[in-house]
C-alpha cells in the first residue's frame, strides 16, 4: 500500500519514526514534507498535498492512505479534509483508529504529536492501516451521502438549509 506522510514543525521527528515503521512493514512511503525544521512553517500545504495524493492515487486504483501530523493534529485534520474525495480523521485512541475505517472509511489520519506516545501514535497507524472498511449498507449509504454533499451541495432526500 502506498502511505503519504505530511507534518509540520511540531511532528518533524516523529515523522521520522513513523515513515521508518510504515516502511518496514513493506509500504511504500511517500513524504511531503517539510524536509528541515522550521518553528514557524504552516502545516496546510504539507498536510494538502498529502491528501491530494491519497486521492490521486485512490482515483487511479492504486491502494492508498494518508497520515498526517502536528501539535495536536486538528489543523492538519481541517486541512486534509479541504481536498475532494478525502475523508480525514482525527485519532486518538485505539477505537477512533478503528472507527475511522470501519464507520467511515477514512483515507486520512490525523495524530497530535504532542498528545500521544511514539508507541501509542504506531499502534494508532497500525490499526488504521490494517483495518479494511466492511462496507456495511449503512456507512456506505452515509459516506455516499458526504461525496454527493461535497459536489453537488445537497443530498438527495435531505433538506440542507
Amino acid at each position: 500500500m502506498r502511505i503519504h506522510v505530511a507534518t509540520d514543525h511540531a511532528g518533524l521527528e516523529f515523522s521520522q519514526t513513523v515513515r521508518e515503521h510504515v516502511a518496514a512493514q513493506g509500504h511504500e512511503v511517500h513524504d511531503h514534507g517539510p524536509q528541515s525544521y522550521d518553528p514557524l512553517d504552516d502545516y496546510p500545504s504539507f498536510c494538502i498535498n498529502a491528501a491530494r495524493a491519497v486521492a490521486r492515487d485512490q482515483a487511479a486504483g492504486v491502494e492508498a492512505l494518508g497520515i498526517v501530523f502536528g501539535g495536536s493534529g486538528n489543523g492538519e485534520q481541517i486541512a486534509a479534509n479541504k481536498v475532494q474525495g478525502i475523508r480525514a480523521a482525527l485519532v486518538w485512541s485505539d477505537a477512533t483508529a478503528t472507527l475511522a475505517r470501519e464507520h467511515n472509511d477514512a483515507n486520512v489520519i490525523a495524530i497530535g504529536a504532542r498528545q500521544h506516545t511514539v508507541d501509542e501514535a504506531l499502534r494508532f497507524i497500525d490499526l488504521f492501516i490494517g483495518t479494511p472498511f466492511p462496507g456495511e449498507e449503512r456507512h456506505a449509504r452515509r459516506i455516499a451521502q458526504l461525496a454527493e454533499y461535497e459536489t453537488t451541495g445537497q443530498i438527495a432526500g435531505h433538506e440542507i438549509v
